[in-house]
């Protein structure tokens, strides 16, 4: 945010008066990280929030200030904060130990939840994040093809690694990327997501492809979504050409559905990356798919078909804590019900926010699928309609600026003013704890939000 917003916005001043011990933290903070902070996304300008404790939907700051919640742990939490079955099945195994440097019963209760659950799961490899789940996926790829080149979509997320380390925010290039060899640069080829033709030809039209991965629902759980027609076009297409198929599921995985977007869509890939609701809100992530493509890490078959097995270690790899969270999380969400509800409530936000733009004149709309909702800005100055607007009829290059407008950055300092966190996106993740009363405090919090906004002449 420009320091001219920072220094004259009644929005800011209302912040900053709400989160006094927060902006001491956050000044301590930059002594010790870069920037304060210990993940991008939770820049904030001036400062974000600092919690102290969290339960259902709801979330109380060092200030005492409590907020409905659609940061949700960055998606990993759609039971909500605190649930009892999570934290009781921590507890028991808190008791236990936390790490015994060996296999334990839960590892194997917990992949074979996975098994059940995901429709391509034929074997599992837990990792500690889901960056490490994708980057193990690349390498098996590779490995299991003997091709190169990996195909992305420009917009996707898949962590912080290498080869996912330009494209994320936009764009085919961004120059040189600090500390990311050229080679590897190099051997990632960019398209544009959704287009079809494009990724026709590009596979068509090249023999070093060794997988293409994606996002099922589109970038960033569908704020620039995609259609399932596409997802099942590309998957003809990877068959057709030798590539393997490669979804992130860190978001959609037990969200979309119990068995994530493949599920949802009958749409099957070969390898599947996991991660946030997988281990219950603790660190976890997991790569899974066929057999024969996971057996490239297996020592008795690389020995008896004399092949290199690739190597994977991680000392955190199936960690009890995060086996045990996991599991009572995913037998809940297995029971039915969850990703019903938080889909439900997903809808209901949706409604509710554009019914305040409507009211309120404001030429924005609430958009998304599934258990999202996100915040079109119009930063073009279209003449829409929140009541009609369709995300999934925008153009790439529209979706891919959905928050572009100068005053989405305050658009989240008022929501948090008026007892509201969402993301920076604009927009949040839903979580089955929310309730109607969540709902029409989120979309009072909007109408307030964007009153204040209004007054500020940024509307």
């Amino acid at each position: 945010m420009p320091d001219s917003l920072l220094t004259n916005s009644k929005i800011v001043a209302a912040y900053r008066e709400k989160t006094k011990k927060s902006s001491e933290l956050a000044e301590k903070a930059r002594e010790t990280f870069p920037s304060g902070i210990t993940h991008d996304s939770r820049h904030t300008d001036p400062y974000g929030i600092y919690v102290d404790h969290a339960k259902g939907s709801r979330k109380w700051d060092v200030d005492g200030n409590e907020y409905v919640d659609f940061f949700g742990g960055h998606g990993a939490l759609i039971l909500g904060h605190n649930h009892s079955g999570v934290i009781d099945a921590g507890h028991v195994q808190l008791d236990k130990g936390t790490h015994f440097g060996a296999g334990h019963p839960a590892e194997v209760e917990w992949g074979g939840l996975v098994k059940e659950m995901v429709p391509c799961a034929e074997r599992v490899r837990f990792t500690s994040s889901g960056t490490e789940a994708n980057l193990m996926a690349f390498r098996l790829a590779r490995a299991f093809t003997g091709k190169p080149k990996l195909v992305r979509f420009i917009c996707h997320f898949h962590g912080w690694q290498d080869h996912v380390a330009f494209g994320a925010k936009g764009g085919y290039s961004e120059g040189p990327v600090p500390g990311v060899l050229d080679g590897i640069i190099e051997n990632v080829v960019l398209i544009e997501p959704g287009n079809e033709q494009l990724m026709r030809e590009t596979l068509a039209s090249r023999d070093d492809i060794a997988g293409v991965i994606l996002e099922p629902t589109g970038a960033s759980f569908g704020s620039i979504p995609v259609t399932r027609d596409f997802v099942a076009a590309l998957r003809d297409a990877t068959t057709e050409h030798g590539a393997l198929l490669l979804f992130d599921e860190v978001v959609t995985g037990f969200r979309v559905s119990p068995g994530g977007a493949q599920a949802h869509y009958g749409i099957t890939p070969d390898l599947t990356s996991l991660a946030k609701i997988l281990s219950g809100g603790l660190p976890g992530g997991a790569v899974c798919g066929r057999a024969d493509i996971l057996e490239l890490l297996d020592f008795e078959v690389a020995d008896e078909k004399g092949f290199q097995k690739i190597g994977h270690q991680g000392t955190y790899n199936a960690n009890p804590m995060s086996a045990i969270a996991g599991i009572a999380a995913l037998k809940e969400i297995q029971a039915g019900g969850v990703c019903e509800k938080a889909s439900e409530n997903g809808a209901k936000i949706r409604k509710r926010v554009n019914e305040v733009f409507a009211e309120e004149d404001i030429p924005w709309a609430a958009y998304g699928d599934h258990s999202a909702w996100y915040v079109y800005t119009n930063p073009e100055g279209a003449d829409i309609d929140p009541l009609t607007f369709d995300g999934y009829a925008g153009t790439f290059a529209q979706m891919s600026n959905s928050g572009g407008h100068p005053a989405a950055a305050k658009l989240r300092l008022a929501m948090l003013v008026n007892g509201v966190d969402i993301t920076g996106k604009p927009g949040g993740t839903v979580m089955a704890a929310h309730t109607d009363e969540d709902i029409e405090k989120t979309a009072e919090a909007v109408r307030q939000s964007v009153r204040m906004i209004r007054e500020e002449g940024d509307l």
